[in-house]
């Protein structure tokens, strides 16, 4: 038995699972398990994350590795 947790689209009624390409070919027993909402609703999107507002870099910021490790270069 195997577990296969994807997200599918439903159109006209249909739907289409994609599965594992070992998956040997005829019928096979499935159980199919769908959430109230869509898919899209129970995700986050990128605007809900925090947002930190650190400020811009300093002007005089030299990333140069002499400048970060001194001497040693290391």
């Amino acid at each position: 038995m195997r577990k296969i947790e994807t997200v599918v689209t439903v159109v006209d009624g249909k739907i289409t699972i994609p599965v594992p390409p070992d998956l040997l070919p005829g019928e096979h027993n499935v159980l199919v398990v769908i959430d109230e909402a869509p898919a899209m609703n129970s995700r986050k999107a990128l605007g809900d994350f925090p947002v930190i507002h650190a400020g811009s870099w300093p002007a005089d910021l030299s990333l140069r590795r002499e400048d970060i490790y001194g001497e040693w270069g290391r």
